[in-house]
């Protein structure tokens, strides 16, 4: 079969597959929303909006579409794949459109603490299905075909590319309010990525799925970036065995070190993560009491320096040699505190809600 062929065929057995995700809300939340937001303090202009609201289209259920995204089925009955952000907000409502224009209600089953992944379940049986496939032994080079529901407005857009690059390290926008994270180890690819394209799948010539597509650049031509598909395995394995995505934890909260940094507080080194809670709100401590950081030893003004025999800079951060260890691994860190050098060794717990305080960003927490 000849590559052109080979295009079609691949892409004709993928599409009944990829789904379109419509984000919807409640008008008395959203209008309930807005009076916290500061950008409508002016009484006129949230009539206004509210006004606008109201003649906007509505599903059968009398809610208001606020956005959408792409998803895509990896099982018959209804597991399907998308990113986190695109399921982020956890009071709105999804729904799951096929290509075919069937619409299903989907439950959100998890969101990865980390990773821009997520699954949600549709319950219907029988369905299409993507296989999923391996982003270990990538090619820069090789082929790759990206689908999805462009600008939220044309679905089953198809383009094709090839694999730009390995191991990308990002910032990401994740959501309309502009909170950002930092995305590595990312599929870089020349395929045309659009808004609206956010969580459909990236697949080989073979048909297999070997990333879910994540973000783009703005500014830039045809650079875009997938998530690979490893991360997802791994947190469906979490739910079949746990049935939630379990994350490793020690409990401290930090801020990489710099140049800068070093000159402005007068600290011995310029690399390293400092371990303090400046910028939290009023009580929220550096060391989260009972962590395993704290049972470890670790105190607020520390300078942890290695992990595990690795230099920590910028470049390689704490939250970059933890995510590489398991829940109930230990790590040897270098501490540095009051000019002394220090070993610690430390357990990684898993993050909880009896761990983790909802008001702190999860990039500020290890």
């Amino acid at each position: 079969m000849d590559y052109e062929q080979k295009i079609i065929s691949v892409t004709k057995k993928a599409l009944p597959a990829v789904v379109s995700i419509v984000i919807t809300k409640d008008l008395e939340q959203i209008t309930s929303e807005l009076s916290f937001n500061p950008m409508f303090n002016n009484p006129y202009d949230r009539a206004f909006l509210e006004s606008k609201l109201r003649e906007a289209p509505k599903d059968e259920h009398g809610r208001i579409k606020i956005g959408g995204g792409s998803g895509f089925i990896i099982s018959p009955d209804g597991i399907v794949l998308t990113n986190k952000h695109v399921v982020m907000d956890t009071k709105s409502e999804y729904g799951v459109i096929m290509g075919g224009g069937k619409k299903y209600d989907a439950e959100v089953l998890a969101r990865d603490p980390l990773n821009d992944v997520a699954i949600i379940k549709i319950k219907a049986k029988g369905l299409p299905y993507l296989e999923l496939g391996s982003a270990l032994n990538l090619e820069l080079g090789q082929t790759v075909i990206a689908i999805g529901n462009a600008l939220n407005e044309f679905q089953n857009t198809v383009s094709t590319g090839v694999v730009s690059g390995l191991s990308r390290l990002i910032t990401a926008t994740t959501d309309i309010a502009g909170h950002q994270e930092r995305l590595k180890g990312l599929i870089q690819t020349d395929a045309a990525i659009n808004p609206g394209n956010s969580g459909g799948p990236m697949i080989n010539l073979d048909g297999k799925v070997i990333g879910i597509n994540s973000a783009i650049v703005f500014g830039a031509q045809n650079i875009g970036f997938a998530i690979p598909i490893e991360r997802a395995k791994a947190d469906l394995e979490e739910i079949k065995k746990y049935g939630r995505i379990r994350r490793p934890f020690i409990g401290l909260r930090h801020i990489m070190l710099n140049q800068i940094l070093k000159d402005r507080f007068h600290l011995p080194v310029e690399n390293g993560a400092l371990i303090m809670s400046e910028g939290l709100p009023q009580g929220e401590t550096a060391v989260i009491p009972n962590s395993p950081a704290e049972k470890a030893g670790i105190k607020e003004f520390d300078i942890i320096l290695r992990c595990n025999n690795k230099d920590i800079n910028e470049e390689n951060t704490l939250e970059d040699q933890l995510s590489n260890l398991k829940i109930g691994d230990a790590a040897k860190l270098t501490v540095l505190r009051e000019g002394k050098k220090l070993e610690k060794k430390i357990v990684l717990g898993e993050i909880n809600k009896q761990t983790l305080s909802a008001d702190v960003p999860q990039k500020e927490t290890d």
